[in-house]
């Protein structure tokens, strides 16, 4: 295998640094408990729902990439929650801890110089390639996480 850690590292750092946007840790830090499940003017979802959403997209390709039964979920109502559905404090923090865990496993997947990033992952659809799964990841969260944060700022949630 060819030396491609500069790009490990780089695929990595969008995972997990402050670069060209905000990360995940600075769009919920200090979130006001009283409006996990506000729903910003015109909008079905809540605050939860949005970081549920991240999350689930985030865990599904996890799985697509690790599980050779994996199967898609519906889209795109699995990867939603109810808009009537609700969260206590206790399921926004196990909401952020999943999260992290997760983002975690994908980095370490991307810094293990045994994963081969440009193989065809071999359940997978033709072309589909961990460093392929790790950049959709990368760009569905920071798209997201600027929502989220554009969402606060709205809502006067700083």
């Amino acid at each position: 295998m060819k030396d491609d850690a500069v790009i490990r590292q780089e695929l990595a750092n969008m995972l997990i640094l402050r670069q060209a946007h905000m990360i995940f840790e600075d769009a919920v830090e200090d979130f006001p408990e009283h409006a996990y499940n506000m729903k910003p003017l015109n909008l079905t979802y809540s605050f939860w729902h949005l970081l549920e959403h991240i999350r689930l997209c985030q865990v599904d390709i996890l799985e697509y990439i690790l599980k050779s039964d994996y199967v898609a979920p519906n889209f795109p109502d699995d990867y939603w929650r109810d808009e009537d559905t609700v969260c206590t404090s206790q399921e926004w923090q196990q909401t952020i801890d999943q999260y992290l865990a997760d983002r975690q496993t994908l980095v370490n997947m991307v810094m293990n110089p045994e994963t081969d990033l440009q193989a065809q992952i071999p359940h997978a659809q033709a072309g589909h390639t961990i460093a392929r799964e790790i950049l959709i990841v990368g760009q569905h969260n920071a798209y997201h996480l600027g929502e989220f944060g554009i969402l606060r700022q709205v809502c006067d949630l700083w």
